[in-house]
């Protein structure tokens, strides 16, 4: 084959990726420009390809573009963010990699990956203004953000009390707090809680999920940026000096980046932070408060934080327990979110059915409180306005498992992998043919990712 056709069925392919890519080859002249990044610059494919790189990007030098930069020294770049205007004058901020290729000792190409982070930029900005404004005092136009206490939370088992009374001793002191728990135990309602109860009370209390986002931009998010730091950037302060004197909460540590980590240790140990681009060292004093959804062995055998960070922040150590092993508790909830749900929805719910009570004990929520909490609304709106007890046939998901609890199905020969997947499969199949095989709305029913179900689907071979 031809290396104008090698050439060809290339452009075909990287014509569909969802990254732009921009391929020079050994003269600066352009060979490849595919459909992403012409959509990224605003710039038509036939003003760039087949053209030199320095008279369509007539204000870059092999200075200032990581491509020239390549192509002359061999320089490899990656995961840079560049934040420039294209020919429209809006502002466009990437992530680019740009490396050279060489054959024979000589550069015959060099290649830039560009991923566009303009939204995701746009939203980490918003993320410390909204912030910002939450830690100035209240005025007639902010509305009051709603803040938690121990009083707030509802339990009465005795595995669920050891753990309050461990929270409100550390919220006698500074400590760091290593708080871990399944999805919907009320993990922030805790860390609130400890905050609010503390010396740091009258101080911010700030929440940031560390999977919400990439590397490149949850730096800039905790630790702020400095003007000149990199194109585009701005003096803006970061999460650690908004919460100064206060406590930062970072969800799902687990899922924070491993370089991210090793520079949120330094600053725990130094007790100072330097915004990126910056030079000046800005000491800070704030509580952090972590929290998890996987167990400790799970995060330290596979390696999701680093253990000398771990062992910083796992000082306190608390560990909610899943609403199932809470059983105690479920009833109690149950009536104080019908409490909560008759107000907000203009209903008069009284209690629900014996029946409707041993569904509920029998269930598992995998979905843990905030299932819960979504049950008891999704049911209460469902009643007619002159109803006062919930019964069974308002709580669709109840039902479901309910059927498979009282099944005569037994473990047999199959062994437990194979029973559960059966049983899972069943279940699958139940809620596709209730929503009309929507897979959104199934997926919504069954609380997992579109994704998730769509391999499930695919691994069980559901028609």
């Amino acid at each position: 084959m031809k290396a104008k056709e090698y050439l060809s069925i290339m452009q075909k392919i990287l014509h569909y990726i969802d990254e732009g890519v921009h391929v020079l080859d050994k003269n600066g002249n352009t060979i490849i420009y595919n459909e992403s990044m012409s959509k990224l610059e605003k710039m038509a494919t036939k003003e760039v390809m087949r053209k030199p790189f320095g008279e369509v990007f007539k204000n870059l030098n092999s200075e200032s573009s990581t491509l020239l930069k390549a192509l002359k020294s061999r320089v490899t770049t990656s995961d840079l963010k560049q934040t420039y205007l294209n020919k429209d004058g809006k502002e466009i901020t990437t992530i680019n990699t740009t490396l050279p290729i060489v054959i024979n000792d000589e550069v015959i190409a060099v290649v830039e990956v560009a991923k566009n982070i303009t939204k995701m930029t746009e939203m980490s900005h918003t993320i410390l203004k909204l912030q910002n404004e939450i830690g100035k005092p209240e005025t007639a136009k902010t509305k009051k953000i709603r803040k938690y206490n121990f009083n707030n939370i509802i339990g009465a088992s005795s595995n669920f009390v050891d753990v309050i009374e461990r929270a409100k001793k550390a919220s006698k002191n500074s400590a760091s707090v290593f708080i871990f728990g399944e999805t919907g135990t009320g993990k922030e309602l805790l860390a609130q809680s400890i905050h609010y109860e503390s010396s740091r009370k009258d101080k911010p209390f700030i929440a940031q999920n560390c999977a919400a986002l990439p590397e490149s931009l949850l730096e800039g998010l905790l630790f702020g940026t400095s003007k000149g730091g990199f194109t585009g950037a701005v003096d803006r302060a970061g999460l650690f000096e908004q919460a100064n004197g206060g406590t930062l909460l970072l969800d799902e540590i687990n899922s924070m980046p491993y370089e991210l980590q090793a520079k949120l240790l330094r600053v725990l140990q130094e007790n100072y932070i330097r915004r990126v681009g910056g030079t000046n060292d800005i000491p800070i004093d704030v509580r952090i408060i972590t929290t998890s959804n996987e167990p400790t062995e799970a995060i330290l055998k596979y390696g999701k934080i680093r253990k000398d960070l771990f062992y910083r922040l796992n000082v306190i150590q608390l560990n909610v327990p899943p609403l199932r092993d809470r059983k105690d508790d479920i009833i109690m909830l149950t009536n104080m979110f019908i409490h909560k749900f008759n107000e907000r929805l203009n209903k008069e719910i009284l209690s629900i059915t014996k029946e409707a009570q041993d569904a509920l004990l029998k269930y598992d929520f995998p979905g843990n409180v905030r299932e819960l909490e979504n049950i008891i609304m999704s049911a209460i709106s469902m009643s007619d306005d002159n109803e006062r007890i919930l019964n069974i046939n308002h709580f669709n998901l109840l039902d479901i498992a309910s059927n498979y609890d009282n099944s005569n199905h037994e473990l047999g020969d199959e062994g437990i992998d194979e029973y559960l997947e059966n049983l899972e499969k069943r279940i699958i199949e139940k809620i596709l043919i209730e929503k009309d095989f929507n897979i959104t709305k199934a997926a919504q029913a069954l609380k997992i990712k579109r994704q998730t179900l769509q391999h499930k689907i695919k691994k069980f071979n559901i028609q």
